[in-house]
């Protein structure tokens, strides 16, 4: 009995592995896509051509969304490459961001921020 709950356990820890990299979840502001511990992530206006222009300071205020070296591009997520030679998920092209200053999932204090920084919605 104790083999199959340690089993079961490792299967659905490896599902969200096979999944899409975000999630969806309702806030105050309605729906956004989230990270895998339920954080909101953001775009960043400055992005663009599939590229990040969040580096140094900005990546430090506004971690990339990580994506595995060897991750595949499925439907609407790609991985793009970052200057510093990681990967980083996309939305639709627009790579995505959490924000240091959102302590809980819900929080969406980064919306607005500098007037470049925005929800990702689905």
């Amino acid at each position: 009995m104790k083999t199959l709950m340690i089993l079961a356990a490792l299967a659905l820890s490896a599902a969200p592995a096979l999944a899409q990299p975000t999630m969806v979840a309702k806030t105050a502001s309605g729906e956004v896509l989230v990270d895998a511990k339920g954080m909101t992530l953001y775009t960043f206006d400055k992005d663009g051509g599939g590229a990040s222009a969040c580096v140094g300071e900005c990546a430090v205020n506004w971690p990339p969304l990580p994506a595995a070296s060897d991750a595949k591009a499925e439907g609407d997520f790609a991985p793009v490459a970052r200057a510093d030679g990681s990967a980083q998920w996309a939305y639709k092209g627009k790579p995505l961001y959490t924000w240091i200053k959102d302590k809980a999932p819900g929080d969406i204090t980064g919306d607005g921020v500098k007037e470049v920084w925005h929800l990702a919605r689905p």
